[in-house]
């Protein structure tokens, strides 16, 4: 027998290779088979319901890492709550809706959408998005995130449709729902009306321009030779120019310019002088803007007058203090001008195109005029300024193109009618864990004008409503609700299949409709609409979801998208809001902080990840990163991800390695009966358990991957793992220490894994196949509870105390090591000169604490000795390091000055010696010895 057979070497399963990328697939594979998902659901079937409701992310392109930084948080969380006490399903959603399907359809796919019927259209686009739901589906799957895949929610779906005409049908009851004429966000590249969410901003070079009006009508205060002068920075909309607001309590001047006479703000006067470049200007007269009041100029251009009107909107922070009013073209000015009764006036096709009610400019494109505009104003004299300058300008989110605002029919949900209730209902019922988040969608909510909720596409609800033979609209609850059944049975392109008298309840009459006829509406609703109503089409209709949720989870971008739209038709329909609380997150860039972009070449796919490093690497670095902000992700920082995975998975190694002959029934030591340094141990880690469950409950989730990687690496790896070598290799298979370090160990490692199962999903599963716990999966067991070990605080402070006297010895062994007077820290002498609280420290420890230090031989000095002059001293503690006297011990390394003298053992030192000659007296015997 040799000698290296009478050791405890630790052997597991369990590789140092955790090869990821295959190995997930066939744990995903196993708990599909073993349906481990509905085992946990009936687990906890009885237990309080955590209901955290998925935000459809929009079923069009690959899934990208923002999509893994938010599933997976949310799995986080779904686990988490499924192992301490409570039922938490999880149905994951689509938003499938929307015109990026239908420009993916042509585009991408070849599709001529006017050679075929608007049925067969969106049954293409229906193709086309499950198709896309199928694909992102997979890779969610393969990201380990667990939940009901089959059987999700889909906005397409034919109950969830006939659920969304019921949200809106309750709307239009209450009074909600209008039509009306009024500027709305219109994107020409869209060809369709957009809603506030759809809105993003990005920098432009406009035309600046001062524009003189001449006064027709001055009420006898103004001469007809006398000139109002407007700023504006989109010129295009001077073609439907019809009137000029003033403040009415601002100050105006007259001011005279060689021979011509201008109307300014007087505080204004000298800035409009410097852009016009008036060299020699003088004021004449004073006036009050409620002075200008129906006073009427001339367009520049038209022979059309323009109404000059009074409103408190108009501002001294630049221009003239006289404003440019396009009522076709404006929100402010079509509001203020609904007093004076002006027109409204839109000269703008859908493909943002000038029509005939623009005389100069019919078929031109409205960007054009914007040269065109400056042109004519300088031929007719009416031009006295022009420059450029760049500022933020909304665009289509989705084409990134401009959009315009323009006057259109549209219907509209009136947000005045409930706006107060969800300020309240913001205030005081939801909790917002983004310190910015609550005070963000009160703002938006405060200030957002009604929502626009038609969309002039195909793809998408229709709204249900009937227009009678006087073109007046019908919204009935027995219409509505007629219209949601048929949806719920045939889906909603029935829409666009059956005539109007065939989508109306049997034998309907109006009496605009004398004659039995009616006409349906084709605009179809916004796909905020769709996403907003889950509430009513997933927790309000599923038996394991309840209302409202306990949580929403969405990037910080849904303020303004599904949160605000998801909290605006639950208040108007339900009065409260769909949520208890919500928590948002960042968004994902690249490793500069720069967004991802295919042409950048700076893209992070998760699907390409997981070929090379697997699941486990991506959800560990969403633990590791701070959610609230926007967060970074490179093949660097993936990287180093993995090898912090390294480290938690080879401390783990070790850990199970030298558990393998450890029976928790029969071995385990109880805390009181451990030494002080196992107790220690075990109070800093029960610690951890109640950092991390406080993480988990507050999703703090990077200070679980702090605190696990700080505590394997620092109070493991770096002490008692360190040491536990010389204990667990060399005493016999009973020892008492070996047994105490076991039962530490052994439940530091159930434990862990169990705490880890959210994040580490797959590893924590091929963990637990090594041990020897009473359920199925790691997924299938409980979280563990703090211990709060009586005398904790006694105990950390006697270790804490002890650690201070450690890293005097370390730093000491560091200069003998630099000194070349040892090699390994276990080649060395320590002589240690204490203080007397040192001395009563080291008197209470009841372990060999040369061992803890792990060198060869301690000595420590008597209280007041003298100390030698190459001492290391620090806080009143003085070290001297030398090289251990004796030989090297075969079997535990140590040196020993009794090695060579034992007669049967000599190459052992006494205590292998004693273990040997018990357990394994062949390994003696001469003949093994050769």
């Amino acid at each position: 027998m040799k000698m290296k057979e009478t050791l405890q070497l630790g052997k597991t399963a369990f590789p140092m290779r955790g090869n990821l990328p295959v190995k997930e697939i066939d744990y995903q594979k196993e708990w599909n088979e073993a349906d481990v998902y509905g085992k946990r659901q009936a687990l906890n079937n009885d237990k309080p319901s955590f209901i955290l409701h998925d935000g459809p992310p929009y079923a069009n392109g690959d899934v990208h890492m923002g999509h893994a930084l938010n599933k997976i948080s949310k799995d986080f969380i779904i686990r988490s709550k499924s192992m301490s006490g409570f039922r938490a399903p999880y149905v994951p959603g689509w938003d499938t809706h929307g015109l990026p399907i239908e420009q993916a359809l042509a585009n991408s796919e070849g599709v001529d959408r006017k050679q075929m019927s608007i049925a067969e259209f969106r049954k293409l686009c229906e193709e086309y998005a499950w198709k896309q739901v199928k694909n992102q589906r997979e890779v969610f799957k393969r990201l380990g995130v667990g939940g009901d895949w089959e059987h999700p929610y889909v906005t397409l779906d034919p109950t969830f449709e006939a659920e969304q005409i019921r949200v809106f049908g309750k709307m239009a009851e209450k009074g909600f729902i209008y039509k009306g004429l009024k500027p709305i966000y219109w994107s020409p590249s869209s060809e369709s009306s957009l809603a506030e969410a759809e809105i993003e901003y990005k920098d432009v070079e406009s035309p600046s321009i001062y524009v003189a009006f001449t006064v027709r009508d001055g009420k006898g205060i103004l001469d007809t030779d006398t000139e109002f002068v407007i700023w504006t920075t989109t010129p295009w909309t001077l073609p439907s120019n019809l009137g000029i607001f003033t403040h009415p309590d601002f100050e105006y001047v007259q001011v005279q310019v060689a021979d011509r006479k201008f109307i300014i703000a007087k505080e204004l006067v000298a800035k409009v002088a410097a852009d016009c470049k008036w060299e020699d200007y003088e004021i004449m007269k004073e006036f009050r803007g409620s002075d200008f009041e129906y006073m009427t100029a001339t367009h520049p251009f038209y022979d059309r007058e323009s109404l000059v009107m009074n409103a408190d909107y108009v501002t001294l922070e630049s221009g003239t203090g006289l404003v440019h009013t396009a009522p076709g073209h404006g929100e402010d000015d079509f509001y203020f001008s609904r007093k004076y009764k002006l027109g409204v006036l839109s000269p703008i096709d859908n493909q943002g195109h000038f029509t005939d009610e623009a005389p100069g400019f019919e078929g031109m494109f409205y960007a054009k005029a914007n040269k065109v505009v400056p042109q004519m104003l300088e031929e007719n004299g009416k031009l006295l300024s022009l420059s450029y300058f760049t500022h933020s300008y909304p665009h289509d989110w989705r084409t990134k193109k401009p959009v315009i605002f323009r006057a259109t029919p549209q219907w509209f949900a009136s947000i005045d009618g409930f706006r107060k209730e969800a300020l309240d209902i913001i205030e005081n019922d939801v909790k917002w864990y983004h310190p910015s988040g609550e005070r963000r969608i009160y703002n938006m909510v405060r200030d957002r004008g009604d929502w626009v909720i038609s969309r002039q596409r195909v793809w998408g609800v229709p709204l249900p409503v009937f227009y009678s033979e006087k073109g007046e609209p019908i919204i009935t609850p027995e219409t509505t609700e007629h219209v949601a059944q048929l949806f719920a049975e045939f889906g909603s392109n029935v829409w666009f299949e059956r005539e109007a008298k065939d989508l109306l309840p049997e034998g309907f009459t109006h009496p605009d409709s004398p004659n039995g006829i009616f006409t349906k509406e084709t605009d179809i609703m916004d796909v905020w609409f769709d996403s907003g109503s889950s509430h009513a089409g997933v927790l309000g209709t599923r038996k394991d979801l309840s209302f409202p949720a306990d949580m929403y989870l969405e990037g910080s971008d849904q303020y303004r998208g599904w949160f605000n739209s998801s909290l605006m038709t639950s208040v108007a329909v339900n009065n409260a809001a769909p949520y208890k609380a919500v928590l948002s997150q960042g968004f994902v860039m690249d490793g500069e902080g720069k967004k991802m972009s295919k042409s950048v070449g700076n893209v992070i796919a998760p699907a390409k990840e997981m070929k090379s490093k697997g699941a486990d690497i991506i959800r560990l670095w969403v633990s590791s990163v701070d959610y609230e902000s926007d967060v970074r992700v490179s093949t660097e920082i993936l990287n180093q991800v993995s090898e912090s995975y390294r480290k938690i998975r080879n401390t783990m190694r070790f850990m199970l390695a030298n558990t393998t002959d450890f029976n928790p029934a029969v071995n385990a030591i109880a805390f009181e009966d451990l030494r002080s340094v196992d107790q220690y141990i075990l109070v800093k880690f029960d610690k951890l358990v109640q950092t991390i469950l406080t993480a988990y409950e507050e999703y703090q989730f990077s200070t679980i991957y702090q605190g696990v990687l700080n505590f394997l690496t620092v109070d493991l790896s770096q002490f008692y793992l360190d040491f536990a070598k010389d204990v667990l290799y060399i005493e016999e298979a009973d020892a008492y220490n070996r047994r105490a370090m076991q039962t530490v160990i052994y439940e530091i490692v159930v434990k862990l894994t169990k705490l880890l199962n959210p994040i580490l999903v797959h590893t924590t599963e091929e963990i637990w196949k090594q041990l020897d716990e009473a359920e199925e999966f790691a997924q299938l067991s409980e979280f563990p509870t703090a211990m709060n070990y009586p005398e904790a605080d006694a105990i950390l402070a006697k270790w804490d105390q002890f650690h201070e006297v450690r890293d005097v010895v370390l730093k000491a062994l560091e200069e003998a090591r630099n000194e070349k007077i040892i090699g390994k820290s276990f080649e060395a002498k320590v002589t240690l000169y204490p203080t007397q609280e040192v001395a009563d420290l080291f008197a209470t420890i009841q372990s060999d604490i040369a061992q803890l230090l792990i060198v060869s031989d301690l000595e420590v000095a008597p209280v007041g000795t003298a100390h030698p002059e190459n001492a290391l001293v620090e806080n009143g503690i003085a070290v001297v390091v030398e090289h251990a006297q004796g030989e090297t011990c075969q079997r535990c390394r140590a040196i020993k000055v009794e090695v060579g003298t034992l007669e049967d053992a000599p190459t052992l030192c006494n205590r292998c010696a004693a273990i040997v000659r018990e357990h394994f007296p062949e390994a003696l015997l001469p003949e093994e010895a050769e």
